[in-house]
């Protein structure tokens, strides 16, 4: 004797305008998630060069600032790009809320904290003439990730900072010369490209 199936009270249907609205939701979410970050600063990045290759003839000038020179300028890069980042985001329309840039500043931000750790256990430990390299590689590190949500460019920028970076590690004594031509150098040059190519 077949048992008789249980019908299925019916749902009701999702009205219209409550299935478009889901549409739309899905399609910005996919859209946000496909978006690069284009909002770098071009001109800000030049900005952090030119400060950087002030700190770097500070730091020669007067070996015992040396320190304090470039810690002085991590702080004055940081506000530059801060301020920059923010204008030039506003402008393109790409807010400082949205998933693009939440997704680069993820990204470049642990190398950023890993290197600001490693600073004060190897400045600590007598380790100083290794800062140079340790510096390069978690800012090229930080860039590279972070790039990897933005224009194409970014990504390359952080490769040269590898590059140096490695360099400096195995022949401390270039150090101050990579360091200037890392952060002053690449960031005038990439800045310069970038403001040309990428507005601003």
């Amino acid at each position: 004797m077949a048992i008789p199936l249980r019908s299925r009270p019916a749902r009701e249907p999702v009205p219209l305008q409550g299935r478009a609205l889901e549409s739309l939701a899905v399609i910005r979410e996919t859209m946000e998630r496909s978006t690069a970050f284009t909002a770098v600063p071009g001109w800000g990045v030049m900005l952090m060069g030119a400060s950087a290759l002030v700190a770097s003839a500070v730091a020669v000038t007067w070996r015992a600032q040396w320190m304090h020179a470039w810690m002085t300028e991590a702080a004055v890069g940081f506000v530059i790009g801060c301020v920059a980042l923010w204008r030039k985001a506003e402008r393109a329309g790409q807010p400082l809320t949205g998933r693009p840039f939440r997704r680069f500043l993820l990204s470049l931000l642990p190398p950023i904290v890993v290197g600001a750790l490693l600073t004060i256990a190897l400045w600590r430990g007598g380790l100083g003439a290794l800062l140079p390299g340790m510096w390069l590689l978690c800012y090229g590190t930080g860039v590279v990730t972070g790039g990897a949500f933005s224009i194409r460019v970014v990504p390359v920028l952080g490769l040269c900072f590898l590059g140096l970076g490695a360099v400096a590690l195995f022949v401390p004594a270039l150090g101050d010369v990579l360091m200037a031509l890392g952060f002053g150098g690449l960031h005038l040059g990439f800045g310069w490209y970038i403001a040309r190519r990428h507005g601003g």
